[in-house]
């Protein structure tokens, strides 16, 4: 299930990861109206996968360290995820299919909390019997998504996925508990994407025949994956304020998962936009990220003058990129629009840090999860600036070719 590319921009327009720059717990996806086409539902279904996988790590983490305030808040913002899926999957696939999924992914997560538990207890005999538990539910909700799918999605395949997100999210904890951090941060990276990729698998699988063709088209394509990078990066910048704001020791890991975001968000602007683009996106969002880990840290050492620097800086760089991208894309976008999205972007991201540094974790969770659905609503608007600017550039072609000279490529 794993992609080896970073990113799928067009249908033959593929890159992988590349490039540097220095240097997330997810609300409630805003509900979609009733007239919302299933391929925009389908990435839906793979953000809330994606936030379960950011949300039971950081549930797990906060069950090891035994921070009981953050575990409260951990574990509703998580309930709430798993009733928002339930719904998303009622509307998607029927009343009949969630009558049963709804019980087995709720156990999956008992399970899991426990298997954390029982890290924090040293209780070995519990942790194997949490994932001998883990173990059944996955054969169960393998036979039910195969099932479902009337053959389309294997079992086996099923399985395999469904393996692989427990053993991440065990894997994470595991490692958490040990200090090794620079694994845990890898797992935890890995987890987000592994679930946001199944969940295109299974909308892939599960949706009627005219839905699914409609997951083919490259302007889907495009905002599902630039939505799971920029969603990512909020899950990231999050998980690394708050190492910064509490001067953890897994400051250091969280920084290099966010540089390898930012490598695959350059990535990305070099395959659309050439390599000199690409240098000043990286530079100007390297010092984007920068700033918020300085307000973090100005945060945990009460320096109010660093904070106010920080914000004063964030706000020339929302400037500054807001510019880059409205004239790369022709003006399709315009400059004041773009800044003011970035701003507001920054703005959640800060409101997160305060929160959290006054473990006021509630407001801490439920300002997250709006700026995660934020970087969906971002992604939806880029992608078909960044698509029509493309398109706009090629030879004469389609998306059905593959925007004409670059079905080669």
């Amino acid at each position: 299930m794993r992609r080896a590319l970073a990113l799928l921009l067009l249908p033959c327009l593929l890159f992988s990861g590349s490039g540097a720059v220095r240097a997330a717990v997810p609300v409630t996806l805003a509900a979609p109206a009733d007239d919302t086409a299933a391929p925009d539902l389908a990435v839906r279904l793979q953000a809330l996968l994606a936030e379960h996988a950011v949300l039971a790590a950081d549930l797990m983490r906060s069950r090891i360290r035994g921070d009981a305030d953050f575990v409260q808040a951990a574990n509703a913002a998580l309930g709430q995820n798993t009733d928002d899926m339930t719904a998303l999957m009622r509307r998607l696939f029927g009343a009949s299919m969630v009558r049963r999924f709804g019980p087995m992914w709720s156990e999956h997560v008992v399970e899991l909390v426990a298997y954390a538990s029982a890290i924090a207890a040293q209780d070995d005999p519990a942790r194997k019997h949490a994932r001998a538990e883990l173990d059944e539910y996955e054969e169960e909700l393998s036979r039910f998504f195969a099932g479902a799918s009337h053959g389309r999605l294997t079992e086996a395949a099923a399985h395999h996925a469904l393996d692989m997100h427990v053993r991440h999210l065990t894997g994470q904890a595991d490692a958490y508990a040990t200090g090794d951090y620079a694994t845990a941060d890898r797992d935890y990276r890995e987890g987000y994407r592994h679930m946001y990729e199944l969940g295109g698998t299974l909308a892939g699988a599960l949706l009627p025949a005219g839905d699914r063709a409609a997951l083919r088209e490259p302007v889907w394509r495009l905002r599902s994956q630039l939505g799971e990078l920029l969603a990512e990066h909020v899950v990231l910048v999050e998980d690394v304020t708050r190492a910064a704001v509490t001067n953890t020791p897994d400051f250091t890991a969280a920084a290099s998962m966010i540089n390898a975001n930012t490598r695959d968000l350059t990535a990305a602007m070099d395959t659309l936009f050439g390599a000199a683009t690409a240098r000043r996106f990286q530079q100007i969002w390297g010092y984007h990220v920068e700033q918020l880990v300085g307000y973090s840290a100005a945060l945990a050492g009460a320096d109010g003058a660093g904070r106010e620097h920080a914000r004063t800086n964030l706000r020339d760089y929302e400037g500054r990129m807001g510019a880059l991208l409205s004239t790369v894309t022709g003006k399709r976008m315009t400059a004041a629009g773009l800044s003011a999205a970035f701003q507001a972007h920054d703005d959640m991201l800060l409101r997160h840090a305060d929160a959290y540094a006054k473990r006021d974790y509630a407001t801490a969770h439920e300002v997250a999860r709006e700026t995660y659905q934020h970087g969906f609503d971002m992604a939806r608007e880029l992608a078909d600036a960044f698509g029509a600017t493309v398109a706009g550039r090629l030879p004469a072609g389609g998306p059905q070719t593959g925007y004409g000279g670059l079905a080669g490529r």
